[in-house]
């Protein structure tokens, strides 16, 4: 047997001379890839001899590529300089998209946000981080620590959250249940602003948010890694993180532990607000390694979060926080103890909390098939969530429900023939959830089935390059009989057991069994008029089936304070959006202009339930109820974004955006029900940022319209006054003589002012309990000044 002979690729990415750290380097038309360590070193071993083009790229850089002949037992030497930009357009991205894709040749809406501009910001989340950054994304909020993506006015299970490329699957279809990932963990994320079911099939009808761990390895045999600290003075927050990276010739490892935890925050208006504290761990490893075969990657993940959740009870006249000490059934909501000051800055949860578990493993593996590869997605992940809602019995949990799933996507990148790019893929996930020891089900234990198949191609012609492909859905979810009986020894409500349901236990959840099928679909180019300007067209088609319990629910969601009531008739959403953009990188300024228009059929909302008198239901006491309606639907809109580099300033940037959402019921003018929920309001933002060497200063202020255009059916939405937040912030990166980086150090402060302020899609705004107010003040409002500090320490 005669081994093969290869060689080898070796070399030094600089910029301006000076080494360039992370930058990627990859062999074209393989998954053969390495980014460059401290020093801008990079090595690719086992490369079979000849010509082979190279492909160098890294954020904030002009990606370039060359052109190298590899000789057996030999090693060929580069050095390859990049041009700093401050656009993306030469970006290149993975989300929605099978092969790796040049932003400026995807006619689909996508954005990108970098781990400087998420860590030079004050964020509580890493979802808030992103709808500062990326016009059109924006948050449904229930305090610091939860917030929930909406792409260009809609969201839930209409936005599909990634991490790493495996799709997110918890109970997101709750107001108040945030993603579960870790925020330290992130290095990059990529937003796709529009219908993405074409690859990812249902919950990506509004979009895709991918969230991307990345590590920076090193070729010492050395055990890398950094240590991050931040504190926020307003909730006291609290956050430490330790990553570690070490590579062992082709494999390379890498883990990270995080933990967060925070006391109530405060604002102006309401002092500290009551049970809005949080304690969060995190824990991750990853192994992978590279070949001339592919590549092979296995990982896992941990979120622990224990997160209190506020109901909003106050002393009618004081306006301080109360709390609950009885049960419901004896519950006096204004005759409630009020919470002292010591409780609201203590760090110890309340009896009355969540604990929300996420636990994930994965593969991810590529071979190379001559000329083409075959790339295989596997995941197993489980969510357990445990509400406490019983005061009298803080061990009980009111919620308890364990949803399993698996995940699966095998797609085949077929060798490129005559400049066309093809791809074959099939994806989905087998789904279970089950109700454990709890006493309230707002929903059945239910089995989802959901497979989908699609085409995607693509192609370079001349100026333009086209992009499209179609998708066939099939969703299976079905579930059996499940009554509700009564526990004699506590009172409370219990999954039924035989006994149960031979004494004649009530049925909440008769069987119920549905196949959703969609064909969803996208066309559209890009037209480069120079290197610098382009144009974008893409008309796509959008598919969701209806989730768990916009079908299914019956019952109290006890964390939202919300019974939901679902509705087995309805049909999968469909929608159909037309997107026009442009973008220019100009010698001083970078210019970006998007509009989309999206009419949706079956659009499912939710509503007050009120009886014939116009007065609200009440089931459960001191609980709102909501049931599920569908209408059709359109939203329209823009985003702007203008950001100035002056050349003969290189030291200055000054970026500025805007972003528009209409949202309307067809049929519906002139009635409270012509605006759709949960459409935020015009958000400008401007930033202005100066960097001298390592050290930077930026001032930032972002400016919401009144949103007065809210749906006003049954008082389920109100409007909301305008507003603008101020913002400042300084860091600086400190080297050592060898150009190494010691410590970066950064500091900003948010809402700057202490503006009393409600945002139009914070559902704290509508947590009241009284008609009238002694300040004139209704709901709980967002958080006040807060100063934060960040300090990371590579090693």
């Amino acid at each position: 047997m005669v081994k093969a002979q290869t060689g080898s690729i070796s070399g030094k990415v600089v910029v301006k001379d000076q080494p360039l750290a992370a930058a990627s380097v990859k062999i074209t038309g393989t998954s053969i890839g390495i980014k460059t360590d401290e020093n801008g070193y990079f090595r690719l071993n086992n490369i079979s001899p000849g010509q082979h083009e190279l492909q160098v790229s890294a954020i904030g850089y002009a990606s370039q590529k060359q052109w190298v002949k590899v000789m057996a037992e030999s090693s060929s030497e580069l050095t390859i300089a990049l041009t700093p930009v401050e656009t993306n357009l030469n970006e290149v991205v993975i989300t929605g998209v099978t092969r790796a894709t040049q932003i400026r040749n995807n006619p689909v809406p996508i954005a990108v946000m970098n781990s400087r501009a998420i860590n030079s910001q004050a964020n509580t989340n890493i979802v808030d981080a992103i709808t500062r950054s990326i016009p059109g994304v924006s948050a449904v909020t229930t305090g610091p620590n939860i917030s929930k993506p909406f792409i260009r006015g809609l969201g839930y299970n209409r936005v599909l959250t990634l991490y790493d490329g495996v799709r997110q699957e918890g109970q997101q279809w709750g107001d108040e249940h945030g993603i579960e990932i870790d925020q330290f963990g992130i290095s990059r994320v990529e937003v796709i602003k529009g219908p993405a079911s074409l690859t990812y099939g249902s919950d990506a009808l509004a979009g895709v948010i991918n969230m991307i761990p990345d590590v920076v390895y090193k070729d010492d045999n050395k055990l890398h890694g950094d240590i991050s600290t931040e504190a926020h003075t307003n909730n006291g927050s609290l956050g430490a993180s330790l990553g570690l990276n070490y590579k062992n010739g082709d494999w390379k490892y890498s883990a990270r532990s995080s933990v967060k935890r925070a006391h109530d925050y405060r604002n102006s208006v309401d002092g500290f607000v009551y049970n809005t504290g949080f304690n969060e761990l995190n824990l991750s490893a990853m192994a992978k390694v590279d070949k001339q075969w592919g590549a092979f990657k296995i990982a896992a993940n941990l979120y622990n979060n224990q997160q209190e959740i506020p109901d909003g009870s106050r002393d009618q006249f004081s306006r301080r926080f109360t709390k609950q000490v009885d049960e419901a059934g004896t519950d006096d909501i204004t005759n409630r103890p009020i919470v002292s000051d010591a409780e609201l800055r203590s760090y110890k949860l309340s009896p009355l909390y969540q604990h929300i578990q996420h636990y994930r493993v994965y593969t991810h593996g590529v071979l190379n098939v001559g000329q083409g590869n075959i790339d295989a997605l596997f995941a197993v992940q489980q969510s357990v969530r445990r509400e406490y809602n019983h005061p009298t019995a803080p061990e009980q949990p009111g919620l308890y429900v364990v949803l399993n799933t698996l995940n699966y996507d095998i797609k085949y990148n077929l060798p490129e023939l005559q400049g066309w790019e093809a791809t074959i893929g099939l994806n989905g996930m087998f789904q279970g959830n089950r109700s454990k020891n709890g006493t309230a089900f707002p929903i059945p234990d239910y089995n989802l089935f959901d497979a989908g198949t699609y085409v995607l191609v693509k192609k370079k012609i001349g100026d333009f390059n086209v992009l499209g492909g179609l998708r066939y859905d099939n969703r299976n979810i079905n579930w059996n009989d499940f009554y509700v009986g009564t526990n004699a020894a506590t009172g409370f409500e219990r999954k039924g057991t035989a006994a149960d349901i031979a004494a004649g236990a009530p049925l909440q959840f008769p069987a119920f069994s549905k196949v959703y099928h969609g064909i969803s679909g996208s066309a559209g180019l890009t037209y480069n008029i120079t290197e610098r300007v382009l144009l974008k067209a893409n008309i796509a088609r959008g598919y969701r089936a209806p989730n768990i319990t916009e079908i299914g629910s019956n019952g109290l969601d006890p964390g939202a304070h919300i019974v939901y009531l679902g509705n087995r008739t309805f049909a999968p959403e469909f929608s159909l959006q037309q997107d026009l953009g442009f973008a220019a990188y100009l010698k001083n300024v970078d210019i970006s202009a998007e509009v989309f228009n999206n009419n949706i059929t079956n659009y499912i909302f939710q509503s007050k339930l009120t009886d014939a008198a116009g007065n609200p239901v009440i089931i459960v006491p001191g609980n709102t109820t909501y049931q599920y309606q569908q209408a059709a639907a359109r939203l329209c809109g823009a985003e702007l974004t203008v950001n100035l580099h002056p050349q003969q300033q290189k030291w200055l940037n000054f970026n500025n955006s805007v972003a528009y959402i209409r949202g309307v019921k067809n049929g519906a003018n002139g009635t409270p029900a012509e605006y759709l929920p949960l459409i935020p309001p015009l958000h400008a933002r401007s930033e202005i940022k100066a960097m001298i060497n390592n050290f930077y200063i930026k001032a930032a202020a972002d400016m919401y319209a009144t949103q007065n255009r809210f749906y006003a059916t049954d008082d389920t939405e109100t409007a909301t006054p305008g507003y603008s937040l101020f913002s400042l912030g300084t860091g600086i990166t400190v080297k050592n003589k060898a150009d190494k980086t010691v410590f970066e150090l950064s500091v900003m402060a948010d809402n700057i002012f202490d503006k009393a302020y409600q945002s139009h899609l914070n559902r704290l705004k509508y947590f009241e309990y009284y008609q009238t107010s002694p300040n004139g003040r209704y709901g709980i409002y967002n958080m006040g000044r807060n100063v934060s500090f960040r300090l990371t320490v590579p090693f």
